[in-house]
Parts: structure tokens; sequence; C-alpha cells
């Protein structure tokens, strides 16, 4: 049974400079007046697939129901698949291209019901080439679904099993030391890491952090929970807002003083507890 919907979430790597994004809500506008567009971002590093999925997947637990629209497309015109992924037996709908971008926040929404290859050219809009399937493609069927058809009129269904994955890295640990990855860092310059709390050593609130490869850096981070108890000249290791660990100082950017980047390895060493720090005295000598 098909059902109408009337919320468009978009998410993509076009910016917010070109008219890109304004044609495409634009196509969704004229062929389906009733649906709500929401802009998740547009500001998507150009064509890092890695990336858009790793937003896709932070924000979709927050998203409103309906039609996900999501374009960050290396591969447009090519043998790439574009695709429509049913989630939660119809309450949404994940639509844009097969190269990995969807398959995280389709895992994190339960999984695919029903996967189709839009191939069912009805529903597109006629294209002078094959360089914007956002406007030419996806649009349109995102407002296609809002306007009621159904999944399988899009095109051909495929097994959801065949669908690209995402490729999330996962952490690793040898001995003490937990290998992690820098996943994305935020405006505000803080870094987030794929790591869950749990498999930080309850025990120790300390932790040496080593990163850099051969001209390994090293830094002592502290356990906190909130960006304002790390103190001046500290690092702190905060759980940010979406239950990873994150590598952050206060008012200033962990990236940009630390050299952090996405994709990047970070090392985490339990240190224990802070040694005590007794009394320390001067030996001061007064001159005439």
């Amino acid at each position: 049974m098909s059902r109408r919907y009337d919320t468009v979430s978009l998410l993509t790597d076009y910016g917010q400079v070109d008219e890109f994004v304004g044609v495409m809500k634009s196509v969704i506008r004229d062929l389906a007046p009733h649906a709500v567009t929401i802009d998740l971002t547009h500001e998507i590093p150009p064509h890092d697939v890695r990336a858009g999925a790793l937003a896709l997947a932070r924000c979709v637990q927050y998203v409103a129901a309906g039609v996900v629209l999501a374009v960050v497309d290396p591969g447009v015109g090519t043998t790439r698949k574009a695709v429509a992924v049913e989630v939660a037996g119809g309450e949404g709908v994940f639509v844009g291209p097969d190269n990995g971008l969807l398959a995280p926040a389709v895992q994190m929404a339960g999984g695919a019901t029903r996967a189709v290859v839009l191939t069912n050219t009805e529903h597109h809009l006629p294209s002078p080439a094959a360089t914007f399937d956002g406007r030419d493609v996806f649009a349109p069927v995102a407002a296609a679904l809002c306007n009621g058809v159904a999944l399988h009129e899009l095109g051909d269904m495929i097994d959801p099993a065949s669908l690209v994955p995402g490729l999330i890295p996962i952490t690793r640990t040898e001995d003490d030391e937990l290998f992690a990855e820098v996943l994305w860092v935020d405006r505000f310059g803080n870094v987030q890491l794929n790591v869950d709390p749990d498999e930080l050593d309850p025990t120790s609130p300390r932790f040496q952090l080593r990163w850099g490869g051969q001209g390994a850096q090293v830094r002592s981070a502290r356990r906190v929970l909130t960006y304002a108890e790390v103190g001046a000249g500290e690092v702190g290791l905060v759980v940010d807002s979406y239950g990873l660990v994150s590598v952050a100082l206060d008012r200033r950017s962990a990236a940009a003083e630390l050299g952090l980047a996405a994709g990047d390895q970070v090392v985490l060493v339990p240190l224990g507890e802070e040694p005590p720090r007794g009394p320390v005295s001067t030996p001061v000598a007064f001159r005439r």
C-alpha cells in the first residue's frame, strides 16, 4: 500500500553558493506543493561520500518521518545505481545514489524493508545531460513519493542486501592501547572519535593521546562532562551530543591546535589516577 509523505529532508555537498539546492527544492515544490523541505546540511565536503554518510547517520534518529533525499555523488552519470530505500515499514524512504552514502543511516533506522532502482523515467525530469541527478532524478522521485506514488512504481525492485554498504571505521585494542579514528570535526573544532564511552577504561580519568604516525605527537587528556570543565592548556575527552567521545578544548579548536582532521588515527592509553601533588617550596635569598 502506498502512502503520501509531507516532509523531504535534504543533505548534499552542493553548498549554498550555486543554485543547485534552490533548483532541487523548487522542483519538489512544483511537483508536490504540500511537501515541506528541511535542510539538514549542504556543506558536506565535495565528493566526500564518507563524510556525508557519517553526517546522515548522526542525524537520522532526529529526522522527521518522510523522504530523506541525500546527494553526495561523485559517480553521477556512471553505472552506479540511483535508488530509493524504504525503512521502518514505510515510515521513511531514503532517496539517493547507491554508493554507500545511505547505508549507515538505513542501518540506524532499523534496516531496509524494500529497495528499488529508479529506472522508471516517467518520474524523472527531461535532462540535457547526466550530471545533475539531484534535480533530474532524485528531486522528482522524492516529490512522487510525497504524492503517493508507490515504491514499486519507481523502478525495479532489488534485494536490499545488494545495496553498497557504508564503510564506518571501528576501533581495535592492542594490550591497553585503543586505536581510534577521527570521524568528524565540527564547526567549533571538536574532534569526534569512533569511540563509545564504554570502550574507555572506567578506572582511568586520564588518557594519553598519540597521533601523527612516525612523527607522533603526544598529549594527556582528562575525561570531563562539559567543555567548560577543560582547564587552560588542558585537553578534554567529552561525550558529545551523539554519544561518542570527542577531543575538545574550552572555547578553542582542538582540531586546529592539535592538528587533527577526519580520518586521522588517534591512540588512547589509560594513565590512571593523577598522582597527588605535594606542597612545593622554593628557597629565597634576600640581598642588600
